[in-house]
C-alpha cells in the first residue's frame, strides 16, 4: 500500500479497503447501472453497495481533513506513524 492510500474496515467486517478502491467500484457500479439492463433488484442492491462506499470515501476523507488541520494549526508537521497511514 502506498502512503495516500487509506484503508478502514468494511461495513460488513471483510477485508480492509482503500479509498481509491471505493472509488474505483463506484465507477463500476455506476458503469453497470448507466450501461446494462439491469433489472429493480440488482440496480437496489448496487446502489446500496455505492451508498456505503460513498459513505466510507466521506469518512476517511473527514479524518484526512481533520488530520491536516491539526498538523497545520500545531505547526509542526510530523511523519505519520504507520498506524496512522494503514
Amino acid at each position: 500500500m502506498t502512503d495516500h492510500e487509506t484503508e478502514i474496515p468494511t461495513a460488513d467486517g471483510d477485508d480492509a479497503v482503500t479509498l481509491e478502491g471505493r472509488l474505483r467500484r463506484l465507477e463500476e457500479i455506476m458503469g453497470q447501472l448507466e450501461a446494462d439492463e439491469v433489472d429493480v433488484e440488482k440496480a437496489l442492491a448496487l446502489f446500496e453497495e455505492g451508498v456505503g462506499h460513498v459513505r466510507a470515501a466521506e469518512q476517511i476523507l473527514s479524518e484526512t481533513e481533520l488530520r491536516v488541520e491539526e498538523l497545520l494549526s500545531s505547526g509542526k508537521l510530523e511523519p505519520l506513524a504507520e498506524e496512522d497511514a494503514g
